[in-house]
């Protein structure tokens, strides 16, 4: 506490989580990584998980942020921009159901841009929070096939198909010129959406460069681990899932912010 930071003082070392939403199932676990914990530093990471909009138009909403290193107090920044984000989010979400189920791509980054926007135009948002943000929207109504996932930075989304991991993260456009770490509040003009459909027995996996770095640079059996871990029909309990989410990386040693969801079928 006599650092400065009561912020930093009061944030846990571990945030897990986890909702049945009809046929979803999520768990969700926000760990330390080792290099901080060396350091005596603070968790950067940040996660949300929660459900927006009427019944006619609900979503799950789930969100991960990595706090940028270089920034004094990134970790406030992820904190905040997730809950901003979704409170924003939230007020567009008949918009957003609309366009999904029209597939309407365009208007998805529309509202995208317009939102996230919207949350780091916040006074308390400032170059010295910044952070990268990922957020994915699923239709509760199992009739939609249909999710988005808005982006900024590194980290993203996976899809287990088959006992496999493939990257699910919308393409860089290059229209991003700025050479610094593509990050909030300053690239909010830059948020990426893209369009994906999953069907039962997949499951999908949102998560900082904690995890989705191992996972992109081909650590075999860090992946087949993971794979076995959450490929079943059934989610894993807290605790396991918790336990899993720690599986130890060679040389990763940043936080790992990780939100899987499952979908049971009729």
């Amino acid at each position: 506490m006599r650092d400065g930071d009561a912020f930093a003082a009061f944030t846990p070392a571990v945030l897990l989580d986890g909702a049945q939403v009809g046929r979803l199932t999520v768990r969700a676990a926000s760990l330390r990584g080792d290099s901080h914990n060396w350091e005596g530093s603070c968790r950067q990471d940040a996660m949300t998980v929660t459900r927006v909009g009427p019944p006619e138009a609900e979503l799950l909403l789930l969100a991960v942020a990595d706090g940028v290193g270089s920034a004094k107090y990134s970790h406030i920044g992820s904190h905040r921009v997730t809950r901003q984000a979704t409170l924003h989010l939230d007020r567009e979400a008949e918009n957003i159901h609309a366009a999904l189920t029209a597939r309407d791509e365009g208007e998805l980054r529309a509202i995208a841009n317009k939102a996230i926007a919207g949350a780091v135009s916040d006074p308390g948002i400032g170059p010295e929070h910044a952070t990268t943000l990922h957020v994915l929207l699923v239709p509760t109504d199992a009739r939609i096939r249909e999710r988005v996932l808005f982006s900024v930075g590194d980290g993203g989304l996976f899809l287990l198909r088959e006992g496999q991991w493939h990257q699910a993260n919308p393409a860089d456009d290059g229209s991003l010129l700025d050479t610094r770490t593509e990050a909030l509040p300053h690239a909010y003009r830059s948020v990426k959406a893209k369009l994906l459909c999953s069907e039962p027995g997949e499951v999908l996996l949102l998560g900082t460069d904690g995890i989705t770095n191992p996972l992109t640079q081909r650590n075999p059996e860090f992946a087949q681990h993971l794979a076995h871990a959450w490929g079943g029909p059934e989610a894993p309990s807290l605790s396991d899932f918790l336990w899993q989410a720690q599986t130890r990386a060679k040389s990763y040693d940043d936080d790992r912010t990780v939100i899987c969801v499952w979908e049971g079928s009729e």
